[in-house]
């Protein structure tokens, strides 16, 4: 059985990570400030500048514990992991059907309407249990144009018109984004979705957290052996982990869309934590991105009811059962992907 291991965010810049025992020990300077059992990691992720021994790298990799680098913001640099797992015949499987555009239009749809439903779920959430705070015309009829989007997945079968469809909807989901801020408006407050780097504190907390549920998507996919970059609705393209890009489209409202307005509306986060810099781009702090990373891995232990499977899981092993459900489907045990759906 599947467990939910621990993900060990690395943000202190001048960490040196090394290999004692069966350990993973964590310094800053002279001072050991953690130990840390590698049977309790999933993986390791280190922020900005963080070094690694050899020896721990080689621990890691046998150990089936990656190890990400990301840039102080978040960004992905590169990765350190053992032998991929899984079988090679799920893998061909997995091409032939990325290679067949019949079989892509499908798979598309079922993530498509993962993520579409989820953003109506997280606009009539709202709408129940805080109406008087939010425009609640301005939100009913974005869930009615996310209805009405649904409708027109089931009947494509072009994978541009699909993602037309898409980009629609999230035109729609992000020109209401701003009335589901209901705290600190003047330092949070979202005009549009921007990235690369993001300009105001809302897209900064939002493309932070796109980052690690990426991060974990990816490493969920590896996990049952499938090639985390060949995608069906994202293309290949080099460097881009496409099938990965698929599959978080329905955590992104339920898991860091949800977290970000959690992270505003309850002040877990200041604007004093948010720094622009000459560029125009918005970085946060250390002590922030410790809130949200800490925030962000207590929310992983939340149980829910998985709608398909009908069994209380971790929010955390998420991805991990969608990436099995991928693997069942594409070796031919079930008719359909079926995807994560909030309700």
């Amino acid at each position: 059985m599947k467990k939910h291991l621990n993900t060990l965010f690395i943000t202190t810049q001048g960490s040196y990570l090394f290999k004692e025992g069966e350990t993973v020990v964590v310094k800053v300077e002279d001072d050991i400030r953690l130990r840390v059992p590698i049977h309790t990691l999933g993986g390791i992720v280190c922020f900005g500048q963080v070094s690694c021994s050899p020896f721990l790298m080689g621990f890691c990799a046998e150990s089936g514990v990656a190890i990400s680098f990301m840039t102080e913001n978040g960004r992905f640099l590169a990765k350190v992991q053992g032998p991929v797992s899984g079988n090679v015949l799920l893998r061909r499987e997995q091409y032939r059907r990325a290679d067949d555009c019949n079989a892509s239009v499908e798979i598309a749809k079922a993530v498509l309407t993962g993520k579409i439903a989820n953003c109506r779920t997280v606009l009539s959430r709202v709408l129940r249990d805080h109406p008087e705070k939010v425009d609640a015309g301005e939100i009913t009829r974005a869930v009615n144009k996310f209805n009405s989007a649904m409708r027109s997945l089931q009947t494509e079968s072009d994978l541009e018109v699909l993602r037309g469809i898409e980009g629609e909807s999230a035109n729609t989901y992000f020109g209401v984004f701003d009335h589901l801020i209901t705290a600190q408006k003047e330092d949070f407050r979202f005009y549009e979705r921007n990235r690369r780097p993001p300009l105001d504190n809302v897209n900064c907390l939002l493309s932070f957290l796109y980052t690690i549920v990426m991060h974990d998507m990816r490493s969920a996919l590896e996990t049952v052996g499938l090639d985390p970059a060949v995608g069906f609705l994202h293309r290949d393209r080099p460097g881009r982990y496409g099938l990965a890009l698929d599959m978080m489209e329905e955590f992104r409202p339920f898991l860091a869309d949800r977290l970000t307005l959690s992270l505003i509306n309850l002040c877990q986060v200041q604007g004093k934590g948010f720094e622009r810099k000459e560029s125009g781009a918005v970085m946060m702090d250390d002590d922030t991105r410790k809130t949200v990373l800490v925030t962000y891995q207590t929310r992983k232990q939340d149980e829910i009811m998985h709608p398909f499977l009908k069994e209380k899981v971790t929010i955390g092993l998420l991805f991990h059962t969608q990436a099995l459900l991928m693997a069942r489907y594409l070796r031919g045990d079930m008719d359909a992907y079926p995807p994560f759906i909030w309700k």
